[in-house]
C-alpha cells in the first residue's frame, strides 16, 4: 500500500466530479494475424506483473488515497469493457481482443502518453517470448513529493509573477471557456513544421498556436501544456508522470516569428525548472478543473514500431477535458495532430486546423507575425471571474464550532472565520478530502467533493448539510 501522488489525487478528485471517459487512454493494436490467445493472454498477465500499478486500484482511508491491488488482477477479455473504471476495485487497465485487433484501455491515474510506448513494447516482447531487462523498484509517488517539497518555493516565486487565472478565448464561430469534462469530437490531420533554427518542432508549433489564438482577437493567450515529470528511476516504468502547467504570451503582430518564438523558448525553460509543482501547490486559491485552461497542448515523439503490429497510439476517447485539446504526436514519417474538442463551443474545427497549417505553412525567421495571419481587433479581456454567491448566516448552527475545529486542525492556521474560502488560506484538494474524511467519521456528516468545491467556506460547507 502505497499513498497516491499528487498527479493521481487530483485526477482522482475530477473523475469523482463527473470527467468520465476523459481520462482513459485507448490503444489500438491491429496483429498481422489471428494471435495465439493463450500465448497473448500469457503476455498480458506478464505485462500486468512487471507493471503493478496497472493492476492496482486506489482507497481513501481518513481523506489520504493509496494504492492497493485491484480485487481482480489484469486480464485479456473477450469483449470489451464498457462504461467508466471502478477506481475502488480495479483493476485500472483493461484488455480486450476481437479478431486480430488488440484494445487497451488504461485509466491516467496510472498511465501516460509514453505509458503507451512502453506497454506496446513490453507487450509485443513477452509474445516473442523475450524477457525484457528488470525494472528497479520505488514508491515513484514519495519520490515525487520529496522532488516537489525541494522545488516548491522556487515555483511559488516563479507563479508570483506570471499567474492569472485562465480567461475564455475568442475563435471562429465561438468563444473557448470550458474547463470540464465531458463528450468530445476529433479531428485527425497531420502538419508540416517548418525548421527554425534554435527551436524544437514542439516550440514551433506552439509558438504558431499562440500566434494564431491572438489573431482570433484575444489579447492574451494561455495554453495549458503537458510536461513529462519522468526521472532517469522512472525510465522504462509505465504511470502518470506527467504534470498539466499553463504557458502565457501576449504575441505582438509586429515580432517576427523566430523572435517571439524564441522568447516562448526562453519561457518554457524556465518553467521546465518547476514542472513537478502542481499549480495548486504553487498558487493559493486555484480550485480544482479538469482542464487548466480552455486550450491545452500535449506532445510527444512516437516510441520504435513493432515489425508487423499497427498501433494506433492517438485512438480518439470520445471525450474532451477543456474545449479543445491538441495532441501532437511526432513519428518518423512526420507530426500526426488530433483535435479534439467539444462541439458547443468549437463550431469551426476544420478552420482551425486549416488556419493553423496556413500559419504553419508561411513562417520565416524574419516573418512578422502579421505577416504570417491575419490580426483582428482585440476582443474584450478575457479575464476569469467567480461568480457571488451569497453568505447565509451560520451563527448558532449546531456544527459551527466542531466543523471550524476540523478545518483549523487539518489547515494547521486558527482562527478561520465561517466565510474565509479554503483556496485563500492555502487549501487544496487534498485539504478538503482529509477535511471531508474527518467530518465523515467525526460527526457522521458527509458531503460531496463537487458541493464543497462550489462552497468553499465553512458557512457554504454549513448550508449544504442544512438543504
Amino acid at each position: 500500500m502505497t499513498e497516491v501522488s499528487f498527479a493521481q489525487h487530483g485526477m482522482w478528485i475530477n473523475e469523482r466530479m463527473g470527467a468520465g471517459p476523459a481520462y482513459h487512454m485507448p490503444i489500438v493494436i491491429r496483429l498481422p494475424g489471428p494471435p495465439d490467445r493463450g500465448v497473448l493472454a500469457k503476455a498480458v498477465v506478464a505485462v500486468a506483473e512487471r507493471h503493478p500499478l496497472l493492476g492496482s486500484a486506489v482507497q481513501e482511508r481518513d481523506g489520504v488515497l493509496h494504492l492497493v491491488p485491484a480485487r481482480t488482477p489484469p486480464a485479456l477479455a473477450d469483449t470489451p469493457v464498457e462504461g467508466p473504471f471502478d477506481l475502488e476495485r480495479g483493476p485500472l487497465v483493461r484488455f480486450s481482443l476481437d479478431g486480430r485487433t488488440l484494445l487497451v484501455e488504461a485509466h491516467h491515474l496510472v498511465f501516460d502518453g509514453q505509458s503507451k510506448d512502453i506497454l506496446v513494447a513490453d507487450l509485443a516482447a513477452f509474445c516473442e517470448g523475450t524477457v525484457p531487462p528488470p525494472l528497479g523498484t520505488a514508491d515513484h509517488a514519495a519520490l515525487q513529493r520529496e522532488r516537489v517539497a525541494a522545488r516548491l518555493g522556487q515555483a511559488r516565486e516563479f507563479w508570483a509573477e506570471r499567474w492569472r487565472e485562465p480567461g475564455e478565448l475568442a475563435v471562429p464561430g465561438g468563444v473557448l471557456r470550458s474547463r470540464k469534462a465531458g463528450p468530445g469530437k476529433a479531428a485527425e490531420f497531420r502538419l508540416d513544421v517548418p525548421e527554425v533554427g534554435g527551436l524544437t518542432r514542439f516550440e514551433v508549433v506552439l509558438a504558431a498556436l499562440h500566434t494564431l489564438l491572438r489573431s482570433y482577437g484575444n489579447a492574451g493567450v494561455v495554453t495549458a501544456v503537458d510536461l513529462s515529470t519522468r526521472t532517469e528511476a522512472e525510465a522504462g516504468h509505465i504511470g502518470p508522470f506527467v504534470n498539466e502547467l499553463p504557458v502565457f504570451t501576449s504575441p505582438s503582430p509586429g515580432t517576427p516569428f523566430a523572435e517571439f518564438a524564441a522568447g516562448l523558448r526562453a519561457e518554457l525553460r524556465q518553467l521546465y525548472a518547476v514542472r513537478e509543482v502542481p499549480i495548486a501547490r504553487a498558487v493559493p486559491g486555484v480550485k480544482p478543473h479538469a482542464a487548466l485552461a480552455p486550450v491545452s497542448v500535449s506532445y510527444r515523439r512516437a516510441g520504435r514500431q513493432v515489425p508487423g503490429w499497427e498501433v494506433e497510439l492517438l485512438a480518439f476517447n470520445q471525450a474532451v477535458r477543456g474545449a479543445l485539446q491538441l495532441q501532437l504526436l511526432d513519428e518518423p514519417d512526420g507530426l500526426r495532430a488530433s483535435l479534439r474538442y467539444d462541439p458547443d463551443e468549437l463550431a469551426e474545427p476544420d478552420r482551425v486546423a486549416d488556419d493553423l497549417r496556413s500559419l504553419l505553412s508561411r513562417i520565416g525567421p524574419d516573418r512578422l507575425l502579421s505577416e504570417l495571419v491575419p490580426f483582428q481587433g482585440v476582443c474584450a479581456p478575457n479575464v476569469a471571474v467567480a461568480a457571488a454567491g451569497s453568505t447565509p448566516a451560520v451563527a448558532g448552527h449546531p456544527l459551527l464550532a466542531e466543523i471550524t475545529a476540523i478545518w483549523e486542525e487539518v489547515l494547521k492556521f486558527s482562527p478561520v472565520e465561517p466565510h474565509d474560502d479554503i483556496f485563500d488560506l492555502g487549501g487544496h484538494s487534498l485539504t478538503i478530502t482529509q477535511i471531508i474524511a474527518r467530518m465523515r467519521k467525526r460527526l457522521n456528516v458527509e458531503i460531496e467533493l463537487d458541493d464543497f468545491f462550489d462552497n468553499p467556506t465553512i458557512a457554504g460547507v454549513l448550508e449544504v448539510i442544512r438543504r
